[in-house]
């Protein structure tokens, strides 16, 4: 949200004490579930104070953050508008997302039915257990009511014991505030029969509440286990940032949909977050947990600490931003960090997941092709966008995400290991600077400051430029060894051609997917989509037939290779190379001596910092 609407929010909120009727625009929801069991909500929008002939309404085409385009209004019908009087008006559909009303004397009620089946962080999910509302997926919204306060009343079906979760204003059980558009936009809704907790964090004579609203089918006992671990995270988080956000409302709201009807995700908001999956809460909570997490950093960094480059959001076209490395890898670094020092995750688990992010970033071809700004700029093809076409991502392109977390765990330890401070450092200066007072940041403004806390200018200049706008990144086998972390090959002198994903049947093995271009196979003319008949002069029809093969062979042999490409079939020679993969072991596990040092240097890094 920028600091443009976060002071539209300040000012909206004297809702509490000034009623909405006495506001010139207002925008008033109606949401009701009849046919829940289909899949569909009907919705009307009622705009009073029309300062156009016109009405010019819309569907959103993006989503706060999410970075690509969704044509939510593939998923609207039946579209009628009336005025004030119950008139039926002309309703003319002026683009795929874009409805308009004239002849309406300054008041339009809009009317449509949604269906939505798709429960996740960035559409919505309706049946007969719950209604799981994004709002961009849901709501309709009018040009030159951004400013405008906005009601919604939610009509729960009778018998169903649905209450409702969300980040929006209470007025009372059934309806509820947001003090302009944004807000409204940013603030998805959970209406179920959803178990319930909430505690109170005291913070410099302020009480913030902490809500978990959760939607699932497992024991009291699981969901009471998974508070207690959320508890752990935000005081963890907390301690990064030396206090908690000051919360619209005062409350922070963790809104949970683990049903077998979910999508996985996890999608940040101001003051809340949908985490959703089909995974059942008792047998993967950690996984879970590792979500939530995620999520609530987030609190801190993007949604306060903010990319000048996503503000003002636009809720009609793709939102770039060059810090996703920032905004969402550091947050991946951080939600990992966060499980091992609240004790969720052991030594050997967060090593164990350090390795998994090490072997996709440092393995990968794409920082051959770009930087990680780039990186952070194809958002928009990647962030749940959906196309039919083949790409060739799995080449030229490293997910922000990991890499920025990568980034952060070898800015972190070299801070710690070169400069007497750490990342945790950082992350207060930057919050200090542009998140508590809402001042969207830049780059040079990100470079700023760590120069500041490194007090090295030049070493912060070419950190950016090496690290951030270049490809380079440090030694790692050296760095984690500061913390006596050994990285090392997982499987020294076995024979591989490259990472592929096959699929066997009489007829050979077939490349699911594309081939990188450091790999054997792709130096072979192999590609997604052939068969391979025979390797070494022997058929594979399955998976134990291949395993067979690999293991006889080594590093740097010759080996011939029949495979079918486009109904033809070809011969090819691949040179295998070694088993690139490694792993992350602790030294006590691999026998190598862990120094008083080296344990002083992982316990200030990985230990609990929550007193």
């Amino acid at each position: 949200m920028s600091t443009r609407l976060f002071g539209a929010l300040c000012a909206a909120l004297s809702l509490t004490l000034t009623p909405l009727l006495a506001q010139e625009q207002q925008v008033r929801y109606h949401l009701s579930f009849p046919n829940a069991v289909h899949h569909e909500a009907q919705i009307s929008v009622t705009f009073t104070g029309i300062k156009s002939d016109t009405l010019q309404v819309l569907m959103p085409r993006s989503s706060p953050g999410r970075y690509a385009l969704h044509e939510f209004a593939k998923n609207v019908y039946s579209v009628k508008a009336t005025d004030s009087k119950g008139q039926e008006l002309r309703v003319n559909r002026f683009s795929p997302h874009e409805w308009h009303v004239s002849g309406h004397q300054g008041e339009v009620t809009l009317s449509y039915t949604l269906f939505g089946d798709h429960a996740d962080g960035t559409y919505t999910g309706i049946d007969e257990t719950h209604a799981h509302l994004n709002m961009p997926a849901t709501l309709m919204y009018a040009r030159g009511f951004e400013q405008a306060p906005a009601r919604v009343t939610f009509r729960t079906p009778q018998g169903r014991n649905w209450k409702i979760a969300t980040q929006l204003q209470p007025l009372n059980d059934s309806t509820f505030q947001a003090p302009n558009f944004q807000y409204l936009m940013d603030s998805p809704t959970e209406l179920s029969d959803f178990a319930f907790a909430e505690w109170q964090v005291q913070e410099g004579g302020k009480s913030k509440t902490i809500q978990v609203a959760m939607h699932h089918q497992g024991p009291q006992t699981a969901f009471d286990n998974y508070v207690a671990s959320t508890k752990k995270i935000v005081a963890e988080q907390q301690a990064v940032f030396g206090k908690l956000p000051d919360f619209d409302f005062g409350r922070y709201t963790f809104i949970a949909c683990y049903m077998p009807q979910a999508m996985g995700d996890g999608m940040e908001h101001r003051n809340s977050t949908i985490l959703t999956s089909s995974r059942p809460l008792l047998t993967s909570i950690n996984p879970l947990l590792n979500t939530v997490s995620h999520e609530f950093f987030h609190a801190w960094n993007v949604e306060r600490l903010r990319p000048a480059s996503l503000e003002p959001f636009d809720f009609q076209e793709a939102n770039m931003s060059e810090a996703l490395w920032l905004a969402e890898g550091f947050t991946t670094y951080y939600g990992d960090l966060t499980m091992r020092r609240a004790g969720i995750f052991d030594l050997k688990k967060y090593s164990s997941d350090l390795a998994g992010d090490l072997n996709y970033v440092l393995l990968s071809p794409g920082r051959h092709y770009h930087s990680l700004v780039e990186m952070s700029l194809q958002a928009p093809f990647v962030d749940a966008a959906r196309s039919v076409d083949p790409h060739n991502r799995h080449n030229t392109f490293i997910s922000y995400y990991t890499y920025g977390s990568v980034l952060g765990l070898g800015l972190d330890l070299t801070l710690r290991r070169d400069f007497n401070t750490t990342l945790d450092t950082y992350m207060q200066a930057l919050w200090q600077k542009y998140g508590s007072p809402e001042k969207p940041y830049t780059l040079r403004d990100l470079e700023q400051t760590l120069a500041e806390v490194t007090k090295d200018t030049a070493w912060a200049a070419d950190f950016f430029k090496r690290q951030v706008y270049g490809s380079e990144l440090p030694d790692y086998a050296e760095l984690l060894a500061e913390a006596g972390l050994q990285l090392r090959k997982a499987n020294p002198g076995r024979a591989s051609m490259g990472p592929a994903t096959l699929e066997y049947s009489k007829d050979g093995a077939k490349l699911l997917t594309g081939t990188t271009v450091t790999s054997p196979l792709y130096k072979a003319g192999i590609n997604r989509g052939d068969v391979i008949l025979t390797l070494d002069g022997k058929k594979v029809t399955s998976a134990k037939e291949m395993e067979k093969i690999m293991k006889r062979l080594k590093p740097a042999h010759s080996v011939p290779v029949t495979f079918l490409s486009n109904g033809t079939t070809q011969n090819a020679t691949l040179i295998m190379v070694e088993a690139p993969t490694l792993e992350v072991v602790p030294f006590e596990a691999a026998g190598k001596e862990l120094t008083p040092a080296m344990q002083t240097f992982r316990e200030a890094w990985l230990s609990t910092k929550a007193k």
